[in-house]
């Protein structure tokens, strides 16, 4: 280890920057202070990107993981530039400069901090179909609210929280975007409206959805046409719950397999999911059936991002996805 009470290299300051951010690279120099301002504004640009949304390119198929690498590479690059300026200022004789004492306390900043917020706060999902067209598209990517239904075991990775059922609970309202486990693979997430709750029988007839053998409002609102329906064209109709929640849904095809189901009753504990590209997708009147109150992970809330250059400015808020009358 090098003199503690002699200022750091630029290069040494450089790599350490680069690799924990200005966080690290100010408790390597010796300025805390400054580190935790550094962890303030980036924590609150952080939060005022996310709300605001990344830009899109028109046009562009995207990466996710190439773009999260080329995003990394800039901010530790920043990182560098803001932090070595003042390394030869600085007297890291402190005890938080040690090297070992940079690892743990940024390590424990990153990945603590990143899952507290994951698991309790919000996390991110990504929309890899067209099921829940045109309210989300192929390539959007979300958060959902964890604190919206209080937390299960799936809401920490790999369901690692101890606790059986839910705490904090709090049911969803009808025609909620939800998260969900599929009650089938726990390793898949869905995302899917909720359209029935317990005790309620569900049935389509005709491309009608009843609840309770009460047909909801279906109107039609005419033609559709999106790269997802390949490009032909497809009927968008509004479909309006009983609670008032009113949102669009695709009608690709008369006639089709989900159109007419059987009655479903939805057990206690239960919710019954529908996609809104009625045709297009795999949903609780198929093989998924019914959905565990347990398996919720959280509401869509608001889009930040979409991948393939499609703009989301105008569905962004995923409240504003469902409007009541």
């Amino acid at each position: 280890m090098p003199n503690e009470t002699t200022s750091r290299s630029w290069w040494s300051t450089a790599l350490v920057s680069y690799f924990f951010g200005p966080f690290g690279g100010f408790l390597w120099i010796g300025r805390g202070a400054l580190a935790v301002v550094a962890l303030a504004v980036i924590s609150l640009a952080g939060l005022y990107v996310s709300y605001i949304g990344l830009p899109i390119l028109p046009g562009l198929d995207l990466d996710v993981q190439s773009v999260v690498g080329l995003s990394n590479i800039g901010i530790g690059i920043l990182s560098a530039f803001i932090v070595v300026p003042l390394a030869r200022r600085s007297k890291p004789n402190k005890w938080y400069s040690h090297g070992l004492s940079v690892l743990v306390l940024a390590g424990a900043v990153t990945l603590l901090g990143a899952l507290v917020i994951r698991s309790f706060l919000v996390q991110p999902f990504s929309i890899p179909a067209g099921n829940m067209q045109p309210t989300l598209m192929e390539g959007d990517h979300l958060f959902a609210s964890k604190l919206a239904y209080g937390y299960s075991r799936h809401s920490v990775p790999f369901g690692l929280m101890p606790i059986q059922g839910r705490i904090f609970g709090k049911e969803p309202e009808r025609g909620d975007i939800v998260v969900f486990k599929s009650p089938q693979d726990l390793s898949i997430d869905y995302v899917k409206r909720a359209v029935g709750l317990p005790g309620e029988k569900i049935q389509m007839t005709g491309g009608v959805l009843h609840i309770n053998d009460v047909p909801v409002l279906l109107e039609e609102i005419g033609p559709y046409t999106a790269i997802e329906t390949g490009g032909n064209s497809a009927g968008l109709q509004r479909e309006t719950l009983p609670n008032g929640v009113s949102y669009e849904v695709i009608n690709l095809t008369d006639g089709s397999l989900g159109d007419d189901t059987r009655p479903f009753t939805v057990p206690a504990g239960h919710y019954f999911m529908l996609g809104d590209n009625r045709d297009n997708s795999l949903d609780s009147r198929f093989s998924i059936g019914t959905v565990p109150y347990e398996n919720l992970v959280g509401r869509a809330v608001r889009l930040f991002w979409n991948s393939r250059g499609i703009d989301y400015s105008a569905r962004q808020s995923l409240s504003g996805a469902s409007t009541r009358d």
